[in-house]
Order: structure tokens, then C-alpha cells, then sequence
């Protein structure tokens, strides 16, 4: 364990990106073995480690590496080994099974702070959270968020497949990400079979990824110019995303009529093929209408009324280690898509997005970026169709293998990690959405922030509860 530790704390030192880091447990008298993989962007490469088995507790890397907080404390949740030294262990999704994990929350001592709780019942039809603020008038001291309301226990029910269930329990890991799960959780069974998908399926998967982009971007700016009360880009951005493009068009002309089947991504092939309406060679209604946010999802330069509540809100979200992106790049998307391309991205990439700034415009910005240029890749993508099959054969799963598989969603690196056992079978499988990763930036973005400012911030973020709460 020691030995472990100080590869994975060094692999971090010198620019390693933690991707995942979980328990297997093993047949040795309830014993466990960590499993670390993480991510060198500058090289292309990644790196995966695995201790050999232990018992009781093992020194944290969190005092030195905060990227590993997360990771340690559902360790400690999941498996009941303790992470020694590490400054904050609580429960992550549940209290060790007695219910969400609402207890222990930080308290700020003081004559005129003060302590409000919203949710986890919200106004409106959203997913459950409770968020905890400790106040001194107005400005946020701290906030702190407890998740753990919908665990569906989606890990516990994939070891032992893969079986017929196993991809609509990936497809439900967050309903907005279906297509980077999908895709993720083809890869890995791919890379489990010695194989992979034909040309013409990644094709189709990088076709699925970008529309699944295109739509949730669309919606988001529409949300934030909503609540800003910026009427005319809500409903402009509404009505592309929910008729002329995404939702319904875009999928329909791909082949999937609400891209939630996950057949974009299905393992050795993609059956969009199978769909009517599909038109392999045609351009789709929202890559020839990409640019209408251009006009309307974005406010106008300085002295336009809606611009001014979104720049001035938080400035500078997390650094370093905390967010899912790299230190000091609060807004930025296409990280892994460019360092670690896999599929039809290897042939083809798309520019990462990025905006020198960290407040809610800047966030806003890279969404508008990322619309753009993936409209642009779109219409590359349906330029250069290429011919041969959409599916092959299958083989089943080596044994005693280890796979990664690392997909560029719309919110960021997806990380899935399968394990077999000595049958082929699924012995181990762990899931990482990128919201993991970022609702502890949302927390520190709060930090000297009016309270009011919560909302919109907080869509700016838009993180997903279900993939948290796995």
C-alpha cells in the first residue's frame, strides 16, 4: 500500500489527472485492493494502478492531492476502509446505508452569521439536493451540499453481466448524458473483446455525442437567460433545442428519435441504422441551424440589460484539483476529447473551448463556444460519411482483464473502469460522471457570493444530481 500511494501521489505531483480511484474487494477474508487510473493529458497517456490487498485503513492522499477527497470518502462509504488523516470524512451519497448523507454538515460560529438549508424538495420539477449555507448577511462564508437522494444503486447491479439490463442501466446513469455513458460502456466492452466498433458505428457515436451536446448547451443558455428574467433568448433557445434541432429533429435524422435508446452506442455496433427517418448522409435541421444562437443565445456586448447579473455573478470557481477540469480552468470543455480521442475523435478533432475568466459568463461563453464548433464538426462529420458495416460480431469478455474507457460528454470527462474475473464476467465496474468531480466547485464558487446569486449559478453549473447519486 505504501509503495501504491507514492505512485499515485507522485503520477499527481508531476501533472497526473485523477480519472477514477475505487475498492475491489477480494475473496481474502474481506480484504481490498485500490485501483487508481489517472490521466497525463500532456503525454496522451494514462496510467493505472492497483494495490495489492489490505485491511482497515490506509494513509489519504487528500491532504496533499485534493482531487482525491471525493474518491477517498466513498471508499470509506462504499468498502468501510478509512482513509487516515484525510479533513473532512463523511458520507458521500449515504450515511452507511442509514439514508442520504445529511449529517456532520460545517458550521461557521459567529454573532451575525447565520444558517440557511434549501431542498432537497425544490420549487419546481428538478432532482433532489440539500444545500447547506452558512451566511453573514448576504455573502455566503460556506456552502455545503449533500446528494445521496436517488442512489439507485446502478453500480451494485452491473458486476456479474454483462446481461441484458446492464446497457439501459448505463443509458439511466444521467438521463442528459445517455450517449457519452453509452459510448463509454461500448468502449469498454470493445476494449474487453480485443476489438472495436466499425468505422461507420464511431462515426455514428461522434454524430450522437455532438447533437447530445448541441442540445444540452442550447437548453442551458436558455435557462440561464430565463432566470435572469431575458425572455426573448429563453424562449429563442427553447424552441431550438425542442423543435428545429435536438431533442426531436436532430435524433430523428440520425436515426434516434430521442437519443435516451442508447442504440447510438451499442457494444460492436451502433444500430441508429435501424430507425426510421434515418438519412446516413443528410444533413440534420440543427447542424444547418447552429448558428441561430449566435443571434439569441448570447447577450450583447457592455450596456445590454441581461449581460450585467450574469458577468457580475461569482467570479472565480474552484482551482486546482477540485473541479474535473484542469487547475485554474474553471470554464474550459474538450479536455479528454483532445488529450486521450478515442473513436471517430482520433481522426478528427474538435478545438477545446475555453474562456480566461470563471464567473457565469464565462461558463455561459464556452457553451456558445462549444455550439458553434460543434455545428461545425457536424457538418464535417456529415461531408466525410464513410462506407463498410455498422456492426460486428461481438467476442465475449477476456478474463482477469482490465479496461478504461474515457468519453468527452457534454459536461466532461465520463470515466468508466470494468474489471472481469476468471469467467469473463463483470467482476467490478465503476462509473465517474463529471459531476462527481464538480459539485465541490459549485460549493467554493459560492464563497464571498451574495446568496442571491445561488440560482444562477448554480444553472450555470448545471451538474447532475443522478450522476452523482449513483
Amino acid at each position: 500500500m505504501p509503495e501504491f500511494l507514492d505512485h499515485v501521489g507522485a503520477s499527481l505531483t508531476r501533472g497526473g489527472r485523477l480519472s477514477s480511484l475505487f475498492g475491489v474487494p477480494t475473496s481474502e477474508g474481506g480484504a481490498l485492493q485500490l485501483v487508481a487510473v489517472l490521466a497525463f493529458d500532456a503525454s496522451n497517456t494514462l496510467a493505472v494502478g492497483r494495490s495489492q490487498p489490505f485491511q482497515g485503513a490506509f494513509p489519504a492522499l487528500t491532504l496533499h492531492h485534493p482531487q482525491a477527497h471525493l474518491f477517498e470518502r466513498e471508499i470509506w462509504e462504499q468498502h468501510g476502509a478509512v482513509p487516515q488523516g484525510h479533513p473532512w470524512l463523511k458520507p458521500v451519497r449515504r450515511d452507511h446505508g442509514a439514508g442520504p448523507a445529511v449529517g456532520g454538515f460545517f458550521r461557521v460560529d459567529g454573532r451575525e452569521v447565520h444558517e440557511v438549508a434549501v431542498g432537497p424538495v425544490h420549487a419546481g420539477i428538478i432532482e433532489p439536493g440539500h444545500f447547506r449555507f452558512q451566511c453573514a448577511g448576504e455573502e455566503v462564508l460556506h456552502l455545503e451540499i449533500a446528494l445521496g437522494y436517488q442512489h439507485r444503486g446502478v453500480e451494485e447491479a452491473l458486476p456479474g453481466g454483462p446481461h441484458r439490463a446492464s446497457v439501459h442501466q448505463i443509458e439511466t446513469v444521467a438521463g442528459d448524458t445517455t450517449i457519452a455513458h453509452a459510448t463509454a460502456y461500448a468502449g469498454v466492452l470493445e476494449a474487453l473483446a480485443g476489438t472495436e466498433a466499425p468505422f461507420r458505428a464511431q462515426w455514428l457515436r461522434a454524430i450522437a455525442l455532438e447533437l447530445e451536446r448541441l442540445a444540452n448547451h442550447t437548453g442551458d443558455l436558455g435557462a440561464l437567460a430565463g432566470d435572469v428574467a431575458f425572455l426573448p433568448t429563453a424562449s429563442a433557445c427553447g424552441k431550438i433545442r425542442g423543435t428545429s434541432s435536438t431533442s426531436r429533429r436532430c435524433f430523428v435524422a440520425t436515426g434516434s428519435d430521442a437519443a435516451w435508446s442508447g442504440r447510438a452506442a451499442a457494444p460492436g455496433n451502433s444500430n441508429l441504422h435501424a430507425w426510421p427517418g434515418y438519412a446516413p448522409d443528410s444533413t440534420p435541421p440543427c447542424v444547418t441551424s447552429n448558428r441561430q444562437p449566435r443571434g439569441s443565445g448570447m447577450p450583447r456586448p457592455s450596456g445590454h440589460g441581461s449581460r450585467t447579473p450574469v458577468e457580475s455573478t461569482p467570479p472565480r470557481p474552484a482551482k486546482s484539483g477540485w473541479s474535473a477540469r484542469p487547475p485554474g480552468r474553471a470554464a474550459w470543455c474538450g479536455t479528454c476529447g483532445l488529450t486521450t480521442p478515442t473513436g471517430w475523435y482520433r481522426f478528427a478533432q474538435v478545438p477545446v473551448s475555453v474562456w480566461p475568466d470563471g464567473d457565469v459568463f464565462a461558463r455561459a461563453r464556452v457553451r456558445w463556444l462549444e455550439i458553434q464548433r460543434a455545428g461545425e464538426f457536424l457538418r464535417e462529420l456529415f461531408d466525410t460519411a464513410p462506407d463498410g458495416p455498422l456492426q460486428l460480431p461481438l467476442p465475449p469478455p477476456t478474463p482477469n482483464t482490465l479496461a478504461v474507457a474515457l468519453v468527452e460528454g457534454w459536461r466532461g470527462e465520463v470515466c468508466h473502469v470494468a474489471l472481469t474475473d476468471a469467467r469473463g464476467r463483470l467482476e467490478r465496474y465503476k462509473l465517474t460522471d463529471p459531476s462527481f468531480h464538480n459539485w465541490t466547485g459549485l460549493a467554493l464558487a459560492l464563497r464571498g457570493q451574495a446568496i442571491s446569486d445561488f440560482p444562477l449559478c448554480n444553472k450555470s453549473f448545471n451538474l447532475s444530481y443522478c450522476g452523482f447519486d449513483l
